[in-house]
Formats: C-alpha cells, structure tokens, sequence
C-alpha cells in the first residue's frame, strides 16, 4: 500500500503509467488502482474469436518521450521494446481510384506527392511542411512540455524578442481554411484536414495550430512488436520493478478528503488506501460528475457534451482481405468531408458514408502468415455514448457503408469474426466521457488553454489523462504523466525548477532539477 508518504494513481493508463515510473525513480511509494484486469487504459486489447486485436491507439510517434521516461527509471527503452521505424507513414485511397503513399523520407514524399497531384502542390506541400515544423518548434518547450497556463503565460513566454513565433501558430484560423493556402487539390486538401481527427476534433472548426501533428508524423512512425499495447505492459513491468503496487479489478468508490486536502482512496470493496497524494489517471467529467465523490468533484470543471471530441466506431476482426495492397496504416476516404462532419458533430449520428481509418496489425514487421489477417477499424463518432448513442441498427448500417467505402477503393474485406465497440461502450469503459476519445475538442483558438493541468483545485489531487494538459494521444498522454509527476515532486519540495535540455535526436525536454541532488 502506498502509506501516508506515498502516491495512489487511480488508472493505469498512459499518464498514470508515465507518472509512476518517474514518481518510483524517485523513491515515491506508488500504488495504481485500475479497475481493468491489465494496464494501459485506451491501450487495450480485446479478444476476436480467441486472437488479441489491438483495441486502442496503433501509431507509435514522438519516440524521445518514452525514452526519456525508461532513462529516467534507469532503463533503456529498447531493452524493454522491439521498435521498427516505418518507411512508409500511411497509405491513403479515394473511391476514384487514386491513391497516394506518404513517407518517413522527406524527399520521397515530395516526390509522391508531385506524381500525385503535379509539381505546384508538391511547392504547396513543401510550404506546408516548413510551417507545421514552425508550429511544433514554437510550442514543443513552452507550451506542450511546460506546465497549463492561460494565454497570458504563454505570451510572456515568447516576449519581448519571439512574439513573431507566438503569432505564427496560426491559432485564430481553423486548419480547413489554411489548408486551402497550400492545396488547391481537394484530396490532398482531404488527407491533410484529417489531422484534426487525431486529436478527436473537426478539421472545419479546429485551429490551424494542429496543422503540427504533420510534424511530429514526419519526425518518424514506428511500429511496436507486439502491438501498441506491449508499451503499456512493459512500462507497468518497469513500475513494479521499481516498487510500485498494482491493483487489478479494483475499482475506485471515492477519493478520501481529511483536512481539507486528499488523503486517500476508499475501493469499492470497502478497503481504504490512504496515500498524501491522489493522481486522477482517468477522464476530467468523471471527477467533475462526482465518480469520486462530492469533495473531488469541485476540485475540476468537467467538459461539457457540446464541447466533447469524437468518439467512434471501433470493428476489431478477423478477416480475408483481397484488391487492395494494404499496409499497416491505412487510410480510406469519403466522397464529401464537409457533409461527413455535420453529421457527426451538428446532427450528433453515424456519418452516411464515413472515412476510413484501417490498421492492417498483421503487416509490417514480420509478414503475414497465411489465414485471416487482425484489423482494427475506425469510424469517426459522436460522443453521445450517455445520451442517445447510436443502437445496433445504426451501428450495423454504419459497418454496412464502411465496407461499401472500402469496396470502392479496391478492398475488399472478408471478415471471418467481428467484436464492434461504440460510444455507448467507450462511455462504459471510460466514464463520464460520453465515450469522447480525446477529451475537449481543438475547438477554437482557446481550447487548449481550457484543458486542466495537472494541480486541481483540491490540495493533494492531481490529473494525468488525455484530457489534461498537454492533449490527447499516446506520446501527449505520457508528457501529462510527467508534468504531474514533477509537480508532485515540487510541491514535496524535491523540485526546485525545470530547464530546457537536448537530448538525443535533438528534441528539447523540461529537465528537473532536484534540491538533494549531489
């Protein structure tokens, strides 16, 4: 048990994972509490007529964070992961036929894309990519690694001498618009405008600003041996070997408040855990909804279901697949994007004829082995998984579109086993979400702003999650783990400062510098 010293990490998700590693590093008593039967969260598997499909995330980027995170711990990341940089990023088909191939080499996708579209969109292309590296390079330290703050916080950071680097973000435009100053071609317009969805947003109501995670794609895709879930498992395996306690199939009844300040979690089989502090490794609505408790539940604001990001329609299969030459990562898209995300996100259902996302788990690194390949497919969603989320018809229609959209791109898929999962289900797995997968929506030039760090307003609680500060997804999900991690740290006075340092591969990370260091 962690003890009145010690951390209770509720959740054994990414955040939670990151921050008990780097909280164990450091001598902490760590307990996670998870109310799965396994570690990772999202990062989950699920079982396809007795074959494991990745169920969660399958894009491995921002490689630099997690090897920081086993260095930190004393450890060497590729000792503990089998790691295999993808040449090709995805490969993108429209139901005219055409298809383009993006890749790791910089030169090669230029190429690609003038042979796709002509030589003034690969100009367009080339323009594209030296902004969405100006954006990352302007917010990779003082925004996304430092702790929350307000847009005042993030000014000071950048004056008086890089007001010019703050500006040039592009947060007040939305992505779909700027786009349209490097893309005359709708497809590449299309493939580009998808960016937004990676962080559950509306690339017709996101900031431009997201327009970096092209970067950060471009800086390289690995491809996990084992599945993206194996990350999970060997950061929970690095934890336990560093001390910390894991409790599977225990489910958090109330975070304990004596004081005035956390102290502790009461489990729903009556067993008090008492620790000093309480790190919330879940979705903000829960705590904000009172899952926790009255106390912890005045400590955040929830994210209100307009304001959600997307969920989505998830088919893990088996399946023969024939016509199309598939790769790992996959992208199918529809014949009108404009009208695809009003109804997701202004008539709140299944879109008539969605875009694609398939994740072909089979190839890439060892090759297929004969007989039904793993798919995961994703269709984006509304998050109304607690309103009315969409009922087996609709949900069964919306499979019946998607392989049709498939079909038109030249694949032709053969399922021989299906396990569906909805946002009724996400919000079943992930309460409060609505079975929101990425947290608040990158609506507006505010929303990033509008994200939790990781201090709550309840003394002792803290967050890591998805839907904290710095965002969604896997690597972004991880540095919130570390910046509670550190804060925890501070606030027991065994971190005075962070300082901005290199580190292999020339990424910039914030380095804690601790007052009993020798």
């Amino acid at each position: 048990m962690a003890g009145p010293d010690g951390v209770v990490i509720i959740g054994a998700g990414m955040g939670g994972l990151s921050a008990a590693v780097l909280l164990a590093a450091r001598g902490i008593p760590v307990t996670v509490v998870e109310r799965m039967a396994a570690p990772g969260g999202k990062l989950r598997t699920v079982d396809v007529a007795g074959v494991a499909v990745d169920a969660g995330p399958t894009v491995f980027t921002h490689r630099p964070v997690f090897e920081r995170i086993f260095a930190d711990a004393g450890a060497n990341l590729d000792d503990h992961l089998t790691l295999v940089k993808s040449t090709r990023l995805a490969r993108h088909a429209w139901q005219d036929g055409s298809a383009l191939d993006l890749w790791g080499d910089h030169a090669r996708s230029r190429d690609a894309v003038a042979q796709f579209a002509g030589p003034s969109e690969a100009e367009g292309w080339e323009r594209f990519q030296r902004e969405a590296a100006r954006i990352w390079n302007a917010l990779e330290t003082r925004f996304m690694e430092s702790p929350a703050m307000n847009p005042i916080g993030l000014t000071l950071k950048y004056a008086p001498f890089h007001l010019h680097e703050m500006f040039a973000i592009n947060p007040f435009q939305t992505l779909w618009k700027a786009l349209g100053s490097y893309f005359r071609d709708p497809r590449l317009h299309q493939l580009y405008g998808r960016y937004a969805t990676y962080t559950g947003a509306d690339p017709f109501q996101a900031s431009a600003t997201l327009m970096l995670i092209a970067h950060l794609e471009a800086r390289g895709v690995w491809l996990v041996d084992g599945g993206m879930h194996e990350v999970a498992r060997q950061l929970a395996a690095l934890a336990q070997r560093l001390g910390v306690q894991f409790h599977y199939n225990a489910h958090v009844s109330e975070i304990l408040v004596r004081g005035g300040r956390a102290a502790g979690v009461k489990l729903a089989s009556g067993e008090d855990i008492l620790a000093n502090d309480i790190l919330s490794n879940g979705d903000i609505s829960a705590l904000a909804d009172g899952k926790f408790g009255p106390a912890a539940a005045h400590a955040v604001t929830g994210v209100k279901p307009r304001d959600r990001s997307l969920s989505a329609l998830v088919t893990m299969m088996t399946a023969d697949a024939s016509g199309f030459d598939l790769d790992r990562h996959n992208v199918f898209f529809s014949t009108d994007y404009a009208a695809e995300f009003r109804q997701i996100f202004g008539d709140q259902r299944l879109p008539a004829e969605p875009s694609i996302y398939v994740c072909a788990q089979d190839r890439g690194i060892h090759g297929l082995s004969g007989g039904p390949e793993r798919f995961q497919l994703i269709v984006n969603a509304p998050a109304t998984g607690d309103m009315r989320p969409p009922n087996e018809e609709e949900m069964a229609q919306c499979q019946t579109s998607t392989l049709a959209v498939l079909a038109r791109c030249g694949l032709i898929l053969r399922p021989t086993a299906t396990v569906p999962v909805g946002p009724a289900m996400f919000e079943a797995l992930f309460p409060s979400s609505g079975g929101a997968l990425y947290g608040r929506a990158s609506h507006g030039w505010q929303a990033s702003f509008r994200r939790p760090g990781s201090k709550t307003k309840l003394p002792g609680l803290w967050v890591a999650s998805g839907s904290a500060h710095p965002g969604a997804g896997v690597p972004m999900a991880a540095l919130s783990g570390r910046l509670a991690s550190a804060a925890i740290l501070k606030a027991r006075g065994l971190i005075r400062t962070f300082h901005p340092t290199a580190t292999a591969g020339g990424m910039s990370t914030p380095k804690a510098t601790a007052d009993n260091m020798g």
